[in-house]
């Protein structure tokens, strides 16, 4: 078993099946050794989409699981595009989208629900840049979306 697949195994963590695109887009697109990642969506493993608005019927800590699955999400489309997870070089940057309420300011916070997993499962490697957005609505009526570009060996 490979270093990254060993280490989500000892988290106990399962990769769910990649989510189709919902639309004409691809789920990665890769140039050279960037892989640029659309907007990923938190559907966990079960299947039942979470949805909200963080700061109204979403909170904090319910937005910063969201963004932990979907960093498990970003890494199943990973394992689909590379084959192989340890082709993963380094997580460049995440941007992340999140569905709140007006004056809401903890969006980083909330982003971080990605940021930490990457860095526990990668370590250095998935230190990155990152931008954490605050929006009045996202598809679906997800409480957070983040897309990433991926350095990826050649």
């Amino acid at each position: 078993m490979v270093r990254v697949e060993a280490r989500l195994v000892e988290l106990g963590i399962e990769l769910p099946d990649v989510i189709a695109p919902k639309g004409n887009y691809a789920l990665s697109v890769q140039t050279g050794n960037l892989l640029f990642l659309a907007g990923h969506i938190p559907l966990p493993k079960s299947g039942v989409l979470m949805t909200g608005k963080v700061g109204a019927d979403v909170t904090l800590e319910q937005g910063q699981e969201a963004a932990r699955i979907i960093a498990i999400n970003i890494l199943a489309t990973l394992k689909g595009a590379l084959g192989d997870l340890d082709k993963i070089k380094r997580i460049v940057k995440l941007v992340g989208f999140v569905n709140c309420v007006d004056g809401y300011s903890q969006q980083p916070t909330v982003v971080n629900g990605a940021s930490d997993f990457f860095v526990q499962v990668l370590g250095e490697k998935g230190v990155h840049a990152r931008s954490a957005v605050g929006t009045n609505a996202l598809p679906l009526n997800i409480p957070v979306e983040i897309e990433a570009i991926v350095e990826v060996e050649e």
